[in-house]
C-alpha cells in the first residue's frame, strides 16, 4: 500500500514537471500555427497523421512579422473589390491574395448548405479567422488543409484565381517568365507558370514588406475583432461599400442563374412570388451592422478602420487611393499610379470580361441606373433605406430622376478614417 501512494505521488509530481516544461516550450516559440486535422467536423480523424506530418514539415518562423502592415480589403460581391484588390497588387512591396476563403468556404459547404444557424457561421468565421492569422503570418502551408484535393509535396494547381495575384505569378514563385512575360493575364499565369509551390510562395510573402487579403465571406468588421486585437499582427481594415442597387445590378448581369428571378421581375414588370428577397436585404443588414460598428469608433477599431465608398473611388480614383496609402503608412509606388491610369479610362470593350477591372470606372459607378426598372430601385430604397441614408445614397423619387445622370444619387461625405 505505502510502495503505491509512493509511486502515484511520483506520477503526479513527473505530470506538473512535464505540463511546465511544455507550456515552456510553447511560450518560447515563435507564433506558428500548425494545420487543423480536420476542418469539416472540427474533429480527429484520419487525417491527424497527414495533419502531423504537415505541421512537422513546415518551418517555424522564429522572426517578428509586427513591422508587416496587415491589409483586410473587406467587402461584398459586385461591390468593386477586385478594382481595389489591384490598388495592393500592383504594389511592389505588398504580397496580394485573392480570396483565399474560398476554399474554406467549399470545404465547409456541405455541411453548412441546409443550415444558417449561429453555429454553423461561427465555425466559418472560427476557420476563416485561423486561416487567415496563418497568411499574415506567411504560413501558406495551413491552405492545404482547405485546397481540393490536398497539394502534394506541397505543390498544387488548384489555388482559387491564383492568376489574381501578381506575386504568385512573379519570380521566385514562378521560375519560367521571360523579361515579355513580366504583365500577364489572370489566364496565361496558370498556363506558363505550372503548379503552384506554396514554399516559393511562402518565401515571397516573408519578402514583401506588406500583406493584403481581399475577402467578400466575412460578414461584418466585428467579426474580425479578434484578428484586429492580436498583437502579433499589425491589421487595418479598409472596409468597401456600394449603393446597395448598384450591387443588385451588377449582380442580376453576373450571376443569371442565380438572381434568375430578379431578371424576369425586371423583365415582366410582375414580381415572382418566390423571389428571395434576401439576396438583397442580407447585404444591406451586413452593410448597416459592419459600418455602424466602424462609425461608432470603439477603441479597438482605433487607426485599424477606414470606410470607403466605391463610388468616390470611381470617380477620383488617385485621389481615394492616396488617401488609403496614407491611412496604412504605406507609400504608393509607381507601379500603382501607372495602374489607375491605364485602368481607369476604359472603352465599351474594356469591361466585357464579368470579373474584369479594367473599365471606364466613373461611368461604371452609375450604370446601375440604366439597368434596373424603377419599380426595383423603389422596392431596394425601402428595403434598404436606412443603410442608404447612413451611407450617403440618396433616393429616386421617379423614373425620369433615376434616368437623370444630372441628378446625384450620391451625397458628398467625408467619412475619415478613425485615427
Amino acid at each position: 500500500m505505502q510502495c503505491s501512494w509512493k509511486a502515484v505521488l511520483l506520477l503526479a509530481l513527473a505530470s506538473i514537471a512535464i505540463q511546465y516544461t511544455a507550456i515552456r516550450t510553447f511560450t518560447a516559440k515563435s507564433f506558428h500555427s500548425c494545420p487543423i486535422p480536420n476542418p469539416v467536423n472540427c474533429s480527429l480523424s484520419q487525417d491527424a497523421d497527414a495533419a502531423d506530418r504537415l505541421c512537422d514539415e513546415s518551418p517555424t518562423f522564429s522572426y517578428n512579422l509586427s513591422r508587416k502592415t496587415h491589409v483586410l480589403i473587406l467587402a461584398t460581391t459586385r461591390s468593386g473589390s477586385s478594382f481595389v484588390g489591384q490598388l495592393f497588387n500592383q504594389h511592389f512591396d505588398v504580397f496580394y491574395l485573392f480570396e483565399p476563403l474560398y476554399h474554406v468556404q467549399y470545404t465547409l459547404i456541405p455541411k453548412l448548405t441546409q443550415s444558417k444557424s449561429t453555429t454553423d457561421r461561427r465555425v466559418m468565421l472560427g476557420a476563416s479567422r485561423d486561416l487567415l492569422r496563418s497568411l499574415y503570418d506567411c504560413d501558406l502551408y495551413f491552405l492545404e488543409n482547405y485546397i481540393k484535393p490536398q497539394p502534394v509535396n506541397h505543390t498544387t494547381d488548384r489555388l482559387f484565381r491564383r492568376g489574381a495575384s501578381k506575386a504568385l505569378c512573379s519570380p521566385p514563385v514562378c521560375e519560367s517568365l521571360g523579361a515579355v512575360d513580366l504583365h500577364l493575364e489572370e489566364g496565361d499565369c496558370v498556363k506558363k507558370c505550372g503548379t503552384l509551390n506554396l514554399t516559393l510562395a511562402t518565401e515571397s510573402c516573408r519578402e514583401h514588406g506588406h500583406v493584403a487579403i481581399k475577402t467578400v465571406r466575412v460578414p461584418e468588421v466585428s467579426d474580425l475583432r479578434a484578428l484586429v486585437e492580436d498583437p502579433r499582427l499589425n491589421l487595418k481594415v479598409i472596409q468597401l461599400v456600394r449603393d446597395p442597387r448598384g450591387i443588385l445590378a451588377s449582380r442580376s448581369e453576373t450571376f443569371r442563374d442565380t438572381y434568375r428571378l430578379w431578371r424576369i421581375w425586371d423583365g415582366t414588370g410582375r414580381k415572382p412570388y418566390n423571389l428571395d428577397v434576401t439576396q438583397l436585404t442580407t447585404v444591406c443588414e451586413d452593410f448597416w451592422n459592419s459600418v455602424s460598428t466602424g462609425l461608432n469608433r470603439p477603441p479597438w477599431l482605433k487607426g485599424k478602420y477606414m470606410l470607403v465608398r466605391y463610388e468616390d473611388l470611381a470617380r477620383n480614383p488617385m485621389k481615394k487611393t492616396e488617401e488609403i496609402y496614407d491611412f496604412l503608412g504605406i507609400p504608393m509606388d509607381s507601379n500603382v499610379e501607372r495602374w489607375i491610369q491605364n485602368n481607369t479610362r476604359g472603352d465599351r470593350s474594356s469591361s466585357k470580361h464579368k470579373y474584369g477591372t479594367v473599365r471606364n470606372s466613373a461611368a461604371t459607378a452609375e450604370k446601375w441606373r440604366f439597368r434596373l426598372s424603377y419599380e426595383i430601385v423603389a422596392f431596394t430604397q425601402h428595403a434598404c433605406q436606412q443603410v442608404l441614408a447612413q451611407l450617403g445614397y440618396k433616393t429616386a423619387g421617379s423614373e425620369e430622376e433615376l434616368k437623370n445622370l444630372s441628378i446625384s444619387l450620391v451625397e458628398e461625405r467625408d467619412f475619415l478614417p478613425f485615427s
